[in-house]
């Protein structure tokens, strides 16, 4: 008898403590409670409606940013050891990005939903809350803490889960960012009516990134959606592809994370990206 082994991939790693933390949360809400904080911020003022986020990433004049907060990865170890979500989102808000994205998974990327709650009132920008979506009170609370975003990925959902929360997402004002990786993905986001697909780079079962990805997937877009390139985008090289390929708007992490924290540096940095860019 021939004994059949399973690869443990550090996505399933990833999912797998994710489902553990979610489980094991003392202050766990039920989906009444976390409605019913969000009808009473909303009466008291203090939740500020959410960003346009799709419309921001329309405003770029050749391809819009979403500039990635996170500290770490695991592929890339401690990114930032200075970490200041705040100061990093106004360094970005001032460089002239269209959107931020803050990481805030905990046991991988050493994220966390405070990082959030530093970033929204700091800017004015649209934030996308980064993170691993297994259920729908992740979503209420990505809108308690201020996002006007969120990222659902293909591959943890099924189509049930997919179209429900999407729709949840919208009917709290947020957008989703549907991220793929391949066709069989793609087809699923625009049968569930996603309007912003994002093709990541990067195989998240073995991490390994290839630009390709989104040169061989965006043609495939229909009119009328957003795509976004994610991961990868390291040079003015890797920008200008993903743009001839159809991306209009880039994800960009660990090259902004690591230029200095000021705005000149982040701007800097972002021109050099820019550079084989039509002005």
């Amino acid at each position: 008898m021939t004994t059949v082994r399973q690869t443990i991939t550090l996505l399933d790693r990833i999912v797998s403590q994710k489902a553990r933390r979610l489980a094991a949360r003392s202050d766990r809400q039920s989906v009444a409670e976390l409605q019913r904080r969000l009808l009473l911020a909303g009466q008291s003022g203090e939740l500020p409606p959410p960003g346009d986020f799709a419309g921001a990433l329309l405003q770029g004049k050749s391809i819009s940013v979403i500039a990635e907060i996170k500290k770490a990865s695991p592929s890339r170890g401690l990114i930032q050891p200075d970490f200041h979500p705040a100061e990093q989102a106004l360094a970005y808000a001032a460089a002239g990005v269209q959107a931020i994205s803050v990481l805030t998974e905990e046991d991988f990327f050493g994220g966390s939903d405070q990082d959030l709650l530093a970033v929204c009132p700091a800017v004015s920008l649209p934030v996308l809350r980064k993170d691993f979506v297994l259920e729908p009170c992740q979503i209420y609370e990505a809108r308690l803490l201020g996002a006007s975003a969120v990222l659902l990925i293909c591959t943890l959902l099924n189509d049930r889960e997919l179209g429900e929360y999407l729709t949840l997402s919208r009917s709290l004002g947020m957008e989703a960012l549907v991220e793929i990786h391949n066709l069989t993905e793609l087809m699923r986001a625009l049968a569930a009516d996603a309007r912003i697909i994002g093709i990541n780079n990067r195989d998240l079962r073995t991490f390994q990134v290839d630009i390709h990805t989104t040169e061989r997937l965006a043609g495939l877009v229909p009119a009328g959606r957003i795509v976004v390139a994610e991961s990868g985008i390291n040079t003015a090289g890797d920008l200008a592809r993903v743009y001839r390929a159809g991306a209009r708007a880039a994800l960009i992490g660990e090259t902004l994370m690591r230029a200095a924290g000021s705005p000149l540096a982040v701007q800097d940095r972002l021109q050099d990206l820019f550079r084989e860019l039509p002005r």
